[in-house]
């Protein structure tokens, strides 16, 4: 559709370039900017236009335009409001989706942008309307609806208003009173609270009381007594009743209609489906509540304009003004539109558009035209960070029929395609230990086994109090944070289970599992040596890839093999790879197009190959659900939450984070045992679904995030506050806590968890496996390494009567009544006392463990002798981490510290140091030293993150 710069009005040059809202109020027919500071304020009078820009992780600018019609307005303005907006479309390219807002019946993507709530003025400056002047504080009250976001509306301020199902607030000059209906939600009446929030903060200068009210509660208090004061005491309320504003439109037949000359035809059809939908006209399909406008690729701007008008005269005709218009264009159309038909193609031409766009661009750009936001902003190409700190500490098991047999160290990164493992890993968040349990099905594992699989994994998440997230991987489509954590990968084929070698016998499948001294081809992948990866292939020509480097073996003979695509980077990678599957051989190499004969003898002959690189499902923008369930969650069913902040996510309830490439099941507090169980089922059904219907894989990754536990990989999609997460009580307690205190949640005590290790093994591998990276490269910085805490408790372990002299004494209790190894209570008593220091009230911790970690005099305290059990009996407890006590106020004095040489305070010492806190090694250096060692002076190491303070002393072994 061509579009005419004298088609636009002035008003919208330049609307639509960057992300954020733009908002026209009709002012005599024409749109007139708002300025900024008066968004979110409508007059009921008045007609609106609202532009919401969303820039997408691909670099393209996302349109969504609204006009919203206050009850007062004119039906000129409102009709004014409507061909704006479909001008404003065509000015941005043509692909905007434009809705329809009444006042008091929003969209709720509408009201998400104005959260928590709009609540409209009287007035308008049109039809006589003046704007109503700020005047005496008068009393008022609101009725509150929707648990997700707010419809806020005003009613008579009378006892004939309340009822028990809704939430009401009642705003006086010196108190805000929320009204709890007996029938209504606790997730509603924590969302009115926001409301109450919104309306002191700008009513009452954020300076006035509030109270929370609950029906049915007579004259109980002080508060409750005030409130019915108001309705000249209390008396009961009557039934709610159904007024013609809350009527909803009754369920209604879906029809199609077809627009020709401003005239709306039926389209006769057994059923819907894109076919019918012609690129040159215009559509309605009336859904009742909801009628699409549908406008043709080739469709004038006349034609739009005209569809658009029918659809008006549609609601208006049959008495359903609340009834949302949306209008969308061929080739964007909304999910909701597209669900409406039996069948609808995947396929779409919007990569042609954007190309067609990026030649004009090019041209005029030649021309001398600026085209700043015609040409849609190229992706940040950027390599995916897995988002979790990798120095923590992991168990491996195979699973093997209904048990899990658990995996030596030097064999936890070694998979088979036809098994099924459980991995558990435990690593250092921001002030305790977290936890993550995974499960990881084999391409060939059997069914029998996966469900075993899930099953022990999920047991282990319950014994651990559900304070573990939980992963559930499929091979093939592995997330980063797996990767990352295993660091060096490697998929073997075939399998070692019974379950699997019953099933290739009973189907008389050859068995394929790799041997030693058989043919084996691997493909090398990864991004460098924390995150690698060698996945055995048929062992055929066809299997290689200019994109990849390949090992190649046959009993003592090996190959390596480089595409012409591949960079350094990759060749280092094979190296690698090569120490772990064929040590200590001799490796001949080869490069694409110059191969031995006896290379393509092992391969059975050459043939042809691809060139492209294995594409994975790259992240898209992340969308938020809520999800309701019922019979055993085969009905499953979502509502997203647009714009979604963490106060989205309800204690009550479960949730639902899509990524596209993987999906997050968040799970309350508050949700019953039985359903925390049902979490995975969920994530299950939600990929079958598809609900968004983007394609979603069967087999994309499922994390379980339990609330309070929620992983740094779930956070970065959130503005994140973790005093939120581990706060007490249902929803509305809690925001009743944060609203009278100002906005500030308050933690009845900090949430510490000691270290569980499931079954009652250890959670940290051998000392050869924590540091076997160490071998591929001695400037290699990260490894996974000790705990802070590894040499303050085995001090204890050693010595039951020594105990660290800066702590309080303990409070010995037996963590783990089941345990039956011979030591457990020892190591029981070992963990309480430095658990009784983390479970003190804030008062008593300040002093104790100090947010930041200064430099101070250490206190006397027993150590370990170089050569004691470190490396064996420490290894269970990697896991707390402990910091120095410093008085509050207290200045950083180095003059008293001892000053100790480096090569006498390194770990791999010959003559250590001892009477040392060992946990802070580099304090005892000279700044000199110091300085030479860690290229930054004392002041700028210790305002470094913690993570990266580690990662340092680990590569200068002070850690």
């Amino acid at each position: 559709m061509a579009v005419s710069m004298r088609d636009l009005d002035p008003a919208f040059q330049g609307a639509g370039q960057k992300a954020g809202i733009e908002i026209w109020r009709i002012e005599n027919f024409r749109p007139v900017p708002v300025p900024k500071s008066s968004y979110g304020k409508f007059f009921t009078g008045d007609s609106y236009v609202i532009l919401k820009t969303t820039a997408l992780k691909s670099g393209a600018l996302r349109h969504d335009i609204h006009y919203w019609l206050g009850k007062d307005t004119t039906q000129d303005e409102a009709g004014a409001a409507a061909v704006k907006t479909v001008e404003l479309d065509a000015a941005l390219g043509g692909r905007a989706v434009q809705y329809r807002e009444v006042q008091g019946h929003e969209t709720e993507k509408f009201l998400s942008y104005f959260k928590p709530c709009i609540i409209p003025h009287e007035g308008g400056v049109a039809s006589g309307f003046k704007h109503v002047e700020e005047e005496e504080h008068k009393t008022r009250m609101f009725v509150c609806r929707g648990k997700h976001v707010v419809h806020v509306k005003e009613v008579p301020f009378a006892r004939s208003s309340l009822n028990h199902d809704d939430i009401f607030i009642l705003d006086t000059k010196s108190k805000i009173f929320q009204f709890n209906g007996s029938n209504s939600s606790i997730q509603e009446r924590a969302k009115a609270l926001e409301v109450v929030q919104y309306i002191k903060d700008t009513y009452h200068d954020g300076k006035c009381e509030i109270a929370a009210i609950e029906d049915g509660k007579l004259m109980a208090d002080a508060e409750t007594g005030e409130f019915w004061g108001f309705f000249g005491g209390f008396a009961p309320l009557p039934r709610k009743t159904a007024s013609n504003e809350e009527k909803t439109v009754e369920s209604h037949p879906t029809k199609l209609l077809s627009i020709d000359k401003g005239q709306a035809e039926p389209v006769e059809a057994d059923s819907l489906t894109r076919e019918l939908l012609d690129t040159n006209k215009c559509y309605i399909l009336d859904c009742g509540f909801e009628v699409f406008v549908w406008m043709g690729r080739n469709t004038s701007l006349d034609e739009r304009k005209s569809a658009s008008g029918v659809a008006e005269e549609l609601i208006h005709g049959s008495d359903r003004l609340k009834s949302h218009i949306i209008r969308v264009i061929e080739g964007f159309e909304t999910v909701i539109f597209r669900s409406k038909f039996e069948s609808w193609p995947q396929a779409t031409n919007v990569a042609v558009t954007e190309d067609g766009r990026g030649k004009v661009a090019a041209l005029l750009q030649r021309q001398g035209v600026n085209v700043k936001g015609l040409l849609k902003a190229a992706p940040v190409k950027e390599e995916p960070q897995p988002y979790i700190d990798c120095t923590g500490n992991l168990q491996v098991w195979r699973v093997n029929g209904h048990e899990k047999v658990l995996l030596p160290a030097s064999d936890q990164s070694k998979f088979y395609s036809g098994d099924c493992y459980i991995f558990q890993y435990s690593y250092p968040g921001e002030d305790k230990e977290e936890y993550l349990i995974g499960t990881w099905f084999g391409k060939q594992s059997i069914e029998e086994e996966r469900v075993s699989a899930a099953s022990l994994a999920s047991k282990m998440v319950e014994s651990m109090k559900f304070l573990a997230a939980q992963a559930c991987i499929h091979e093939g489509s592995e997330p980063i944070q797996f990767f990352s954590i295993f660091q060096s990968f490697i998929v073997f084929k075939g399998g070692l289970s019974d379950g699997y070698k019953n099933y290739i016998a009973e189907k008389e499948i050859p068995d394929g599992t790799y041997t030693e001294d058989g043919v084996a081809l691997f493909r090398v992948q990864g991004s460098g040596p924390d995150n690698m990866q060698a996945i055995q292939v048929e062992a055929v020509a066809s299997s290689l890839n200019s994109s990849y480097c390949y090992i190649l073996h046959s009993g003592s003979t090996v190959f390596t093999w480089a595409g012409n695509l591949t960079s350094p980077d990759d060749h280092g990678l094979v190296e690698r790879q090569l120490d772990l599957i064929k040590p200590n051989l001799q490796s001949k190499s080869q490069k694409e197009g110059s191969e031995s004969e006896q290379f393509w003898e092992l391969l059975g002959g050459k043939s042809e190959y691809p060139s492209q690189k294995i594409s994975r499902e790259p992240e898209g923008d992340p969308h938020l659900f809520s999800c309701t369930f019922s019979k055993g969650i085969v009905l499953l069913q979502v509502m997203e939450i647009y714009n979604f902040t963490q106060d989205d996510l309800m204690t009550e309830d479960i949730f639902i984070l899509d990524c596209h490439s993987d999906i997050f099941i968040w799970v309350g507090q508050q949700v019953d045992t039985k359903n925390k169980l049902q979490a995975l089922t969920i994530g299950e059904k939600f990929l079958e679904h598809d609900f968004l219907l983007e394609n979603l894989s069967r087999e994309a990754p499922i994390y379980i995030v339990m609330e309070g536990s929620e992983p740094p990989f779930f956070t970065r999609f959130f503005t994140w506050d973790s005093a939120k997460s581990i706060m007490h009580g249902n929803s509305f307690q809690r925001k009743l806590t944060i609203v009278k205190n100002g906005g500030t949640p308050i933690m009845d005590k900090p949430k510490r968890r000691t270290p569980v290790s499931y079954g009652g093994r250890s959670s940290v591998p051998e000392k050869s496996q924590r540091s076997r990276s160490m071998s591929f490269s001695p400037d290699r910085v990260r490894v996974r390494g000790k705990s802070p805490a590894f040499n303050a408790l085995a001090a204890t372990f050693e010595n039951p009567n020594a105990r660290n002299l800066s702590t309080p004494p303990p409070m010995v209790r037996k963590l783990y009544p089941k345990s039956v190894t011979p030591d457990s209570e020892t190591k029981s008593a070992a963990i309480a006392a430095l658990t009784a220091t983390f479970e003190q009230p804030p008062s008593a911790r300040e002093t104790i463990i100090p947010r930041s970690v200064k430099v101070s005099p250490p206190a006397p305290k027993s150590t370990p002798e170089p050569n004691s059990k470190e490396n064996s009996m420490s290894n269970r407890l990697e896991s707390l981490t402990i910091q120095e006590d410093v008085k509050e106020g207290e200045a950083e004095d180095e003059e008293g510290l001892p000053i100790y040489p480096y090569e006498r305070l390194k770990i791999t010492s010959t003559d250590p140091v001892s009477e040392i806190d060992v946990t802070k090694r580099e304090t005892y250096l000279s700044s000199e030293e110091f300085k030479e060692k860690f290229g930054m002076k004392k002041d700028a190491f210790y305002k470094l993150p913690k993570w990266k303070q580690n990662k340092l002393k680990m590569a200068l072994q002070l850690f």
